[in-house]
């Protein structure tokens, strides 16, 4: 197994991708820690992965320093090291941008930008202090690249972790940890089914624009997180992979199947 004796930290793992990455882990190998703000949620998730999972309550959107070394010190602590690191939790706010409300503007930021920030730090200080050749991923989005009229501060959040995975990546390398991110396109979570995935038109707009014609799957997001993690992406730091069904590369519109 690729991450055989190897310790993963994943954030906002109570659902969607933070929970895919989690199982992909697992099955590959890795003892688990999984963080949410929703502790009985993700309690519940940790207990039905087994003991080879813990958890972590945490609210994100109050991130410090402090928190992000309680967040570290709970994998250590509990499972002995600290290998590989998922700042996969992340949140949006919808509202023209001149009506966009400041503290939304900010928790946004905490959640989607600082919180990788601080937990990546806390993390490289543990795997530099003991000698740990690790990886850290940053989930990003397409939005790190294309622009939502509405979603201001979650773009935003997006384009600053392009810049912060890249920063980080020349900053750790030298220690021997490896930073990449990830920028998902349209993924078939509970949360996006339920939204914009519910609405035809919405629907429509999403897959004429996505080569593939269909959403990703949370498990495909993830096996790229475990690629990342392993050391057949030795030679790749700073780098964001984009698994969007060819959202990007597209400059025009495909016919959907309805």
């Amino acid at each position: 197994m690729k991450h055989a004796n190897k310790v993963a930290l994943v954030t906002g793992a109570a659902q969607g991708l933070g929970l895919a990455c989690a199982e992909r882990f697992l099955a590959d190998g890795a003892k688990v820690v999984l963080v949410d703000v929703q502790g009985d949620k993700v309690r519940a998730q940790a207990e039905r992965l087994g003991e080879s999972a813990t958890w972590y309550a945490a609210d994100l959107s109050e991130i410090s320093s402090e928190m992000a070394r309680a967040i570290v010190a709970k994998a250590v602590d509990h499972f002995g090291s600290l290998d590989i690191v998922v700042n996969n939790a992340g949140i949006i706010h919808t509202a023209d941008f001149v009506d966009f409300p400041e503290d939304a503007f900010d928790r946004v930021q905490r959640v989607n930008l600082k919180s990788p920030f601080l937990i990546g730090q806390a993390a490289a200080r543990v795997m530099i202090e003991r000698g740990i050749q690790g990886a850290i991923i940053n989930m990003s989005s397409i939005n790190a690249e294309l622009a939502i009229p509405n979603s201001v501060a979650y773009a935003v959040s997006k384009g600053g972790i392009k810049q912060l995975t890249a920063v980080m990546a020349v900053g750790l390398v030298r220690h021997g940890i490896r930073v990449n991110a990830i920028g998902p396109g349209t993924i078939a979570t509970d949360l996006v089914l339920n939204s914009v995935m519910s609405s035809p038109a919405q629907r429509h707009t999403v897959l004429s624009r996505t080569p593939m014609g269909r959403c990703g799957e949370a498990s495909e997001v993830a096996s790229v997180a475990s690629f990342l993690a392993s050391d057949d992406a030795s030679y790749i730091i700073g780098q964001t992979i984009y698994p969007d069904g060819g959202r990007l590369i597209l400059n025009y519109t495909v016919p959907v199947n309805e």
